[in-house]
């Protein structure tokens, strides 16, 4: 199954803060978990910090929900529209090691013309930008199939 990935962290190529997994299927359920973030930036203490909505828990125990959280899913495909999203998700599983989740793939797509915080129900909020990545990208394949109107 594919899943819409988003993370928020302190600045480019800075600390993960916080990480989303919208699966395809609604029926699903997310994922989304924070991380204590140390000496924020000032961006970030702004425009993140405050639409977290949910207390940090420890790197350990982020590894071990998502582990879990991918567990049964024979053929997980992690799809994100930004680089570091992929490099945050996989250094998550690095942490784990390769025993938890066997088979993971990533998809970094270019969505042309789409902005995340244009369209997000809480733009900076890493479960609100990865609803609004699945919609986009469903919305955009429906069109394409010709199953609703541009």
């Amino acid at each position: 199954m594919r899943y819409f990935l988003d993370c928020e962290f302190n600045g480019f190529d800075g600390p993960l803060i916080s990480i989303a997994l919208v699966p395809e299927a609604e029926s699903h359920g997310d994922f989304y978990a924070v991380l204590p973030c140390h000496r924020s930036l000032r961006w970030v203490e702004a425009h993140v910090m405050p639409k977290l909505g949910a207390p940090a828990q420890s790197r350990a125990d982020v590894v071990a929900g998502l582990a879990a959280y991918l567990a049964d899913d024979p053929e997980p495909l992690l799809v994100a529209d930004w680089p570091e999203d992929i490099a945050h998700a996989a250094a998550l599983l690095v942490y784990q090691g390769r025993r938890a989740v066997p088979h993971v793939r990533f998809d970094l797509i270019n969505l042309q013309g789409f902005e995340t915080a244009s369209i997000s129900a809480h733009p900076h909020n890493a479960l609100a930008d990865a609803r609004a990545l699945r919609r986009e990208v469903l919305t955009r394949e429906a069109r394409a199939l010709g199953n609703i109107a541009a």
